[in-house]
């Protein structure tokens, strides 16, 4: 079991930073969880943050998945596997240190929010993205979206299973429901802003830029994500990793710079051949939708295609496949290689776009990244 854990190791970042974690339970008093029967009960976020950190060599790691218990099983169920395959998911550890004091010297950093996807995600599992963009000085604060995740664990316990009426890939019950999702990131930027103000945990009071706020999304996070960004300016610029634009999107844009990463239809036929999915209806609404609106942006966007990319390759997904060999978990470029070539424009991104820094990346498209294929548009 021992081997198994190490093979899940997550890699270490690259940034100059150290990284620490913490996790916040907030209500919205102001909104009632559509999602349950009970008319008196409000939309509840666990919201984990990760964050530029005093370097402390001798702390603890922070856990993968400290509601392992819970959340595995409800993995194991959605891939039909048994409830053990996920056991040593509690014995993974992150290269984060939990509620470790923020890095000495450093200036209020910029914010991101990160939107995940549906069903079988969590908070976390984006990861590799997040610590990458934390160890280079951004704030990145992930939500577990209840309901639509596998399973949200609360304080004291309580549960929220996936609700199966999202009926995943596209449906009139996720169009109707998606601007209610989207008003959790506008929440959760309200709630950042009080914490800059005071944190409880003596962490992050003074160390938030909300004027340089922006969102990571993918898969239905990127679907959502859209959404958010087309409701609150706030959101200064915006990175959506493969999922379809939302009618009022296609129909309204986005004001805000975007950066859309995706791959080519041959690459979604090849995970559809390899693991099922993928119909060339879904693919043509991904694809065309995010063209449409990449196309209609009024300031600078991009457009990054990576062939040879699954859709779980955005994810921390692969690193399951020594548990589940499953074929949909990674595409034939590897999730090595796919998450080098996210974390890189991810971080070139943001890095001009809320910092206001040279990316020379967003320039053209680099010899070592052949697989990518690069459009910008700059107005």
């Amino acid at each position: 079991m021992q081997i198994l854990v190490s093979m899940l190791a997550l890699s270490p970042p690259t940034g100059p930073h150290a990284i620490g974690t913490v996790t916040y339970h907030w209500v919205d008093l102001e909104r009632r969880e559509l999602f349950s029967d009970d008319p008196d009960q409000r939309r509840e976020l666990m919201v984990q943050l990760w964050y530029p950190a005093l370097d402390v060599p001798s702390s603890p790691r922070a856990p993968y998945l400290p509601e392992a218990d819970a959340v595995a099983p409800a993995l194991a169920r959605f891939l039909g596997v048994s409830a053990s395959t996920f056991a040593p998911l509690a014995r993974l550890t992150t290269n984060a240190v939990a509620q470790a004091p923020f890095a000495d010297g450093a200036p209020r950093c910029p914010v991101l929010i990160m939107l995940v996807g549906l069903k079988g995600s969590y908070r976390q599992v984006q990861t590799f993205q997040a610590e990458e963009l934390a160890s280079h000085g951004f704030v990145v604060a992930a939500i577990d979206q209840p309901y639509a995740a596998a399973m949200v664990v609360f304080p004291e316990g309580r549960r929220a299973a996936y609700d199966d009426r999202w009926d995943p890939p596209h449906s009139a019950f996720m169009d109707a429901h998606l601007p209610y999702l989207a008003r959790d990131a506008l929440f959760t930027l309200d709630q950042l802003a009080a914490l800059d103000q005071a944190d409880p945990n003596g962490i992050l009071t003074g160390r938030l830029d909300l004027d340089r706020a922006g969102l990571v999304g993918q898969s239905l996070g990127a679907v959502v994500g859209s959404e958010a960004c087309r409701l609150d300016r706030r959101l200064r610029a915006g990175l959506l990793e493969e999922g379809f634009m939302p009618a009022d999107v296609v129909r309204d844009g986005l004001r805000q710079p975007i950066m859309f990463i995706t791959r080519d239809a041959d690459s979604m036929r090849r995970e559809r051949q390899a693991a099922g999915g993928w119909s060339e209806t879904d693919i043509e609404e991904t694809l065309h939708t995010m063209r449409t609106v990449y196309e209609r942006l009024p300031g600078d966007g991009y457009y990054v295609q990576i062939a040879g990319m699954f859709h779980l390759d955005m994810t921390d997904a692969p690193f399951l496949s020594s548990l589940v060999p499953w074929p949909g978990l990674s595409g034939p470029i590897g999730a090595e290689r796919a998450h080098g070539i996210i974390n890189a424009y991810s971080l070139a991104f943001f890095d001009r776009k809320l910092r206001h820094r040279p990316a020379r990346l967003l320039d053209g498209p680099p010899p070592r990244f052949p697989e990518v294929t690069f459009e910008a548009r700059r107005r």
